[in-house]
Formats: structure tokens, C-alpha cells, sequence
């Protein structure tokens, strides 16, 4: 039997999983953080309402029966642009497991579905070979950066019609493989 991922929207009972996320240096050396955020109790009480304020913006914890807390990913959509920023953060013992993956389909299709957003794009460190590779998975393609978003070096996207396409294309195979 596989071992059951859950991926629910982040409450209070998820915080200090978060803060513990967010202090590890391992995970937030790629967002410029290799000491961790020093990331208190308090802040993340006061930072959850902004996170969760659907259906623009929506922060999940993921969970693996195994692991137990394995990270997070979310959604932000800029309503003007209709576009979606997307993330995704793993814990060391969670990672090269299928999570990272399942997580971020999660979020791709609740962006574009609750959140109705036409693009969804990341922006991953240069070096963060695992996150690249899981972009690339996921159907992302290197673009123009758009000029309503800061600068910087990276810019991935995919379109929900992109999505869709591909969606139903791998449905496809799952299909005729089955026969």
C-alpha cells in the first residue's frame, strides 16, 4: 500500500510544523535564507490570516503518514495579471519521496480552479537542481520574466490551457495502459 499523503489548507495546529520549517537552513538556503528565518510563534499567528485569504491566495501543510509533517506549498494570485505565484518547501526527510510532486499538482489545479488564475509560474534558484527538475516535470517552461514582477534570474510557467492539455493527455496513457 502506497503511504497516504494529506495536503490540507495550513491552520493554527500547523504553525509550529511551519516555524520548524521555516528555521531550517537546509530548507530556505535556495530562498536566500541559509540560517533560517528565525521565525516566531507570534509572527506566524499574525502572518496565517493573510495566507489563508482565499480565494486569491491559499497556504497547505502537507502531511505522509510516514514522515508526518513534510512541508508546505501555496498559491498567490495576482488578480490584474491572473496569474499565480506557486511554492513549494520540503523537509529534508520528506524529499525524493513523490510528495513534492503530488503537493504542487494540488496546488497548480486549486490556483486555477479556486484561485482563477490563467498562468501559474515559479522562480527557483539557478541551482536548485531538484526544483528544476520537478518544474520540468510538471510541464513549466523557461519564459520572458514578465515586468510586473520583481527582477530576477529565473521564470517558469505553464498555462491552464498548457495544464489541461497535458492533464488529459497523461489520462490518456494511464487509460491505454490499463488495456
Amino acid at each position: 500500500m502506497k503511504p497516504r499523503k494529506i495536503i490540507k489548507e495550513t491552520s493554527q495546529e500547523d504553525l509550529l510544523n511551519l516555524m520548524s520549517l521555516w528555521n531550517n537552513g537546509e530548507v530556505m538556503s535556495f530562498v536566500g535564507y541559509p540560517q533560517g528565518l528565525g521565525m516566531t510563534l507570534l509572527k506566524l499567528m499574525e502572518w496565517l490570516p493573510w495566507a489563508i485569504s482565499k480565494p486569491g491566495r491559499c497556504h497547505y501543510s502537507i502531511y505522509q503518514h510516514e514522515v508526518g509533517y513534510c512541508g508546505e506549498t501555496f498559491y498567490h494570485v495576482d488578480e490584474m495579471y491572473e496569474t499565480a505565484a506557486l511554492d513549494i518547501k520540503l523537509l529534508p526527510e520528506a524529499q525524493g519521496k513523490g510528495i513534492a510532486e503530488f503537493a504542487l499538482r494540488f496546488a497548480i489545479e486549486q490556483a486555477f480552479v479556486q484561485g482563477k488564475a490563467k498562468i501559474v509560474y515559479v522562480d527557483p534558484h539557478p541551482d536548485n537542481v531538484k526544483a528544476w527538475k520537478l518544474y520540468r516535470k510538471l510541464g513549466f517552461t523557461s519564459k520572458p520574466r514578465p515586468t510586473n514582477l520583481e527582477h530576477w534570474d529565473t521564470y517558469l510557467e505553464v498555462t491552464r490551457e498548457e495544464w489541461e492539455n497535458n492533464r488529459s493527455s497523461l489520462e490518456q496513457k494511464i487509460h491505454s495502459n490499463r488495456h
